[in-house]
């Protein structure tokens, strides 16, 4: 028994459209993006920011032209050995220089009459540029500061034995003679040091005392540095 029944009716498509393609904007055979509503970024997939590139995997080679750090090697560590026979030198030399300008200092502190004012603050100075100098050049050795110790009491007792030296050749000079500081060296070194252990004070041995502690100490950080 058979029945008349209509037709199924077939969906009205819009205008333009085609039934039997892909919808507007969409490749064929591709499913359409979803279109993001006006004024806001499309929504990025989970754990990547909105707007950026996905970040490089670990351990997957570089993209062409970012920077490699591996290609470029950490640069070796500076290697500072330890010269005590040129920090000698160098202390020595430094030495030398400080006590010719501390008996010059005390040659211009003179008067006529041959008394002199003393410049005890010069002996810390003296003892700061040998033991910079003897560090500096001899790095790190143990034995340098005690070295900067001798070297720099030498210096400070070598200046004020160079600086008498001057004035007394200075006043007889003034008094019509002539004796020279070689002369006074290498002929009257004894009556020279007598004079300076007559004229020694508590206060030339609180000076020479600062001198040596400046000297261990500034030598031993220059050369830690």
């Amino acid at each position: 028994m058979s029945a008349d029944y209509p037709p199924p009716q077939q969906p009205q498509q819009p205008s333009g459209q085609n039934p039997y393609g892909p919808p507007p904007g969409a490749a064929y055979g591709y499913p359409q993006q979803p279109q993001a509503p006006y004024g806001q970024q499309p929504q990025a997939p989970y754990g990547q920011p909105n707007g950026q590139q996905p970040q490089q995997q670990w351990g997957a080679p570089p993209a062409p032209g970012a920077f490699n750090p591996a290609a470029y090697p950490p640069p070796a560590p500076v290697v500072r050995r330890d010269n005590p026979g040129l920090g000698f030198l160098v202390g020595l030399l430094a030495a030398i220089v400080a006590a010719l300008a501390y008996g010059g200092i005390l040659r211009a502190l003179s008067s006529d009459d041959g008394s002199t004012h003393e410049f005890r603050l010069m002996a810390i100075g003296v003892g700061a540029l040998v033991g910079f100098a003897a560090g500096k050049a001899g790095g790190r050795n143990p034995a340098l500061p005690f070295v900067a110790v001798l070297l720099a009491l030498f210096a400070v007792v070598f200046g004020e034995l160079f600086g008498g030296a001057l004035v007394i050749s200075h006043y007889i000079s003034s008094q019509g003679g002539s004796m020279p500081v070689t002369d006074i060296f290498f002929h009257h070194f004894g009556d020279l040091l007598d004079s300076w252990k007559k004229d020694f004070s508590f206060m030339r041995f609180l000076f020479l005392a600062f001198a040596a502690f400046i000297s261990f100490g500034v030598a031993k950080h220059a050369g830690d540095n």
